[in-house]
């Protein structure tokens, strides 16, 4: 059986979801410990002078896994990832030698469902013969109509086709679109209910701030992500702070437990340990 096969046969096991978990992204290694200080539940490493999911240095990514305790989980991003399946894949098997339990690719330059399955199968090809463990998160942009990338509701059924672990929503730009100022309420429950439907994790993200925490929970997602929310400064010279995570760590924990669904739950497949 394949690595590929393994997560779908794993993915059809309907799980329930016990809390929404907050993913904060830090640039440098000295934001880990605030991070953790402030009870991130998942350390995300990118480069937003990459862009929204811009990737990190290899020894930058190593670094944060060493300095991140072994019960919290690590993600990378790779990239807002041109429609260039090869070159992702080599993207994203680099970024699975670097110890992390996620890889996050941006579906940026495929169009067509045929592209992006392609890309998706081979991202999860090349990750999983480094790291069989790995898995792998497909991101859409809600600001897809405007930037003429791939839609966003048509996203978790080719992720699923391709053997991805789950699905997420971003904004590639950083410009006054929002999640929500981007997709309204229905498509955003559409989202979040087709990630359910297909055993998919579902995680949220796109200049969301602390107060917009009740009004994501609310949608049921597994994953709140955030930057900016979570520094003192702006995105790109802005520090993580402690006491800003943990602000909307209590956010998050005032709004209440999720209801159960099929949607696999960030930590419910084993430790998140480095490998």
């Amino acid at each position: 059986m394949t690595p590929c096969s393994v997560v779908g046969e794993l993915r059809k096991t309907p799980r329930r979801v016990a809390n929404v978990q907050l993913l904060v992204s830090v640039v440098h290694d000295e934001e880990v410990a605030p991070a953790v200080a402030g009870g991130a539940d998942i350390i995300d490493v990118k480069n937003p002078r990459e862009g929204s999911l811009g990737a990190n240095f290899p020894h930058v990514i190593r670094r944060v896994r060493e300095l991140t305790p072994p019960a919290v989980p690590v993600s990378a991003a790779i990239g807002d990832a041109p429609n260039l399946p090869g070159m992702v894949a080599l993207a994203a098997a680099g970024a699975a030698t670097c110890g992390v339990q996620y890889v996050k690719v941006g579906l940026l330059g495929p169009r067509e469902p045929r592209d992006a399955l392609l890309m998706l199968t081979e991202v999860c090809r090349a990750a999983r013969e480094q790291d069989p463990t790995v898995r792998i998160m497909a991101t859409a942009y809600a600001d897809a109509r405007r930037i003429g990338s791939f839609p966003p509701l048509d996203l978790p059924a080719v992720a699923a086709e391709a053997g991805a672990d789950g699905c997420m929503l971003d904004t590639a730009s950083k410009s006054g679109a929002t999640l929500l100022s981007e997709l309204g309420a229905a498509e955003l429950a559409e989202f979040v209910a087709r990630c359910r439907g297909n055993g998919l994790i579902c995680a949220l993200a796109g200049s969301l701030r602390e107060q917009d925490v009740p009004r994501i929970h609310m949608l049921g997602p597994d994953i709140i992500g955030v930057r900016t929310a979570a520094c003192r400064g702006d995105r790109l010279t802005g520090r993580v702070d402690r006491d800003a995570v943990r602000s909307l760590k209590n956010r998050i924990a005032a709004c209440g437990s999720l209801p159960s669904g099929p949607s696999r739950a960030a930590r419910s497949d084993g430790p998140a340990v480095p490998r």
